[in-house]
């Protein structure tokens, strides 16, 4: 407990402590399973996961990530109450493995959360062109309703962050929905007995030549789980909020994932075939088929505020990193500041909005597509640096107790095993990486070195703060509030 009060000390006052007690279990959760884009996966991920992943194996694959991120979040809910801070897994690195790589984690974190939130924005500006063209006859370029959904973003979140939740919440909830509608059709009209039992055979799960590819796209479908960690500060109880809220989203993601991908395959013998052929229209094309056309306009829309709520969570959450980065002295001092009135972020929000404005407005002046370019190519990136923190945060949750002389389930077996889990995820994930992007481009290709990049840049900070700031860098990650 002296750590936390000397630390707490150091900090200069409320004006740099967010929200605290403002979001509790629900917030969190709606904000996590906003993030994954429920809506948005069963359209764009589960197609491929299908069609060209494990096929017939693709609910037991599912299944078998989410286990291994239970067994991640065994370990890193133990360390919640060691740190409540808005770095989330950068303080957990610093903790357990050491100041040069946790900042090497906290800088791949917000790069990462920066191109996922440009890439969803691209794909969220592709759906909403498609369809006001259909439904509405404007016809308008996708990169302004993108940067319109930028805009709208960064408002809720410079307003508030519970104002934020409750948005992504209702979006959520219709997302749910729409897409449960569709999986209770198909098994309805072609019966129980319809979903292969297969699904979940060894065999097929861990299929020869395929099995990594299976495990690239069921990680992207439950990509944002990791959010809860985010929130520690801003959440009534931490202690208590956030393991709940991380149970509660990664069941919730792990059966809705399960049951849809099982339902898609009920759909007809021919359903592999299928997605492998149409993958950006599958999900659609059973909309038609087994509820209506009528459903499928809904379908469409709610795409569109899918990606939305994506951007949101994703925004929220490079802006919190960046806060935590200011906080600590290893980014710009300017960015820790905080709205005087709704505690957020804003110079941290107001940043990674810009950033998000140009990568956009560079793509669309290259007469890149949104799609094939900007929504690939950042969402792989920004998908391989998740994969690496979080194996990274399993190390150092395990030697962290380690060091404490703690040894259990909890403790160290269970981040011990999620540690291989993710390693292997983060193997196939490079090894196979133009199954992400869906591009033979050597840039796009060629961008998780961008990483290595960021690492050493991140290190070489770290190294020389130690030697011309060393309060500072000892003071890294561990601006907790109490």
């Amino acid at each position: 407990m002296a750590e936390r009060t000397e630390t707490h000390r150091s900090l200069p006052g409320k004006e740099t402590e967010l929200a605290q007690g403002s979001l509790g279990v629900s917030h969190i959760v709606f904000m996590v399973m906003a993030t994954v884009a429920p809506a948005g996966g069963a359209v764009a991920i589960l197609p491929l996961a299908i069609g060209l992943g494990v096929g017939v194996g693709t609910p037991g694959m599912y299944v078998f990530v989410m286990a291994i991120m239970l067994l991640f979040a065994v370990g890193f809910t133990k360390m919640v109450p060691h740190v409540h801070n808005a770095g989330a897994f950068f303080a957990y690195i610093v903790k357990g493995i050491g100041r040069p790589f946790g900042l090497a984690g906290a800088y791949m974190a917000t790069t990462a959360y920066l191109a996922l939130a440009s890439a969803t924005g691209g794909a969220m500006g592709f759906f909403a062109a498609g369809s006001a063209d259909k439904l509405l006859g404007i016809d308008l370029p996708w990169w302004l309703y993108t940067l319109v959904g930028l805009t709208i973003a960064f408002t809720l979140g410079y307003l508030k962050i519970t104002l934020a939740a409750g948005v992504l919440g209702v979006a959520l909830v219709l997302e749910l929905i729409v897409v449960l509608v569709l999986d209770i059709a198909i098994i309805a009209q072609n019966g129980l007995s319809s979903l292969p039992a297969s699904s979940f055979s060894l065999d097929n799960v861990f299929a020869p030549g395929v099995v990594g590819v299976g495990m690239i796209f069921a990680f992207s479908c439950y990509q944002g789980f990791e959010g809860t960690a985010i929130y520690a500060e801003e959440a009534k109880d931490p202690e208590r909020t956030v393991p709940r809220a991380t149970y509660i989203s990664m069941a919730c993601i792990g059966v809705f994932f399960v049951l849809t991908s099982w339902a898609f395959l009920a759909s007809s013998d021919g359903a592999t075939a299928a997605a492998g052929k149409s993958p950006g229209t599958f999900a659609f094309d059973l909309s038609d088929e087994f509820v209506g056309s009528a459903w499928t306009t809904i379908f469409e829309v709610l795409i569109v505020t899918s990606c939305f709520a994506g951007v949101l969570a994703f925004h929220n959450a490079a802006s919190r990193y960046m806060f935590a980065l200011s906080r600590d002295g290893f980014l710009p001092r300017q960015l820790r500041t905080l709205h005087p009135k709704h505690q957020s972020p804003v110079v941290a929000g107001s940043t990674g909005y810009a950033v998000e404005v140009v990568v956009v407005i560079g793509f669309a002046v290259a007469g890149l597509d949104p799609l094939t370019t900007l929504t690939s190519g950042l969402t792989g990136f920004g998908a391989v640096g998740l994969m690496l923190l979080i194996t990274t945060t399993s190390l150092a949750v395990l030697v962290y107790f380690a060091r404490q002389g703690i040894f259990g389930w909890a403790q160290t077996v269970a981040p011990g095993l999620s540690l291989i889990g993710f390693g292997a995820i983060t193997y196939f994930a490079l090894s196979n990486f133009t199954a992400i992007t869906g591009t033979d481009s050597t840039i796009i290709n060629g961008m998780p070195y961008l990483h290595l990049l960021t690492i050493v840049v991140a290190i070489a900070v770290a190294l020389r703060a130690r030697q011309e700031r060393p309060e500072t860098y000892a003071n890294m990650g561990r601006t907790l509030v109490d």
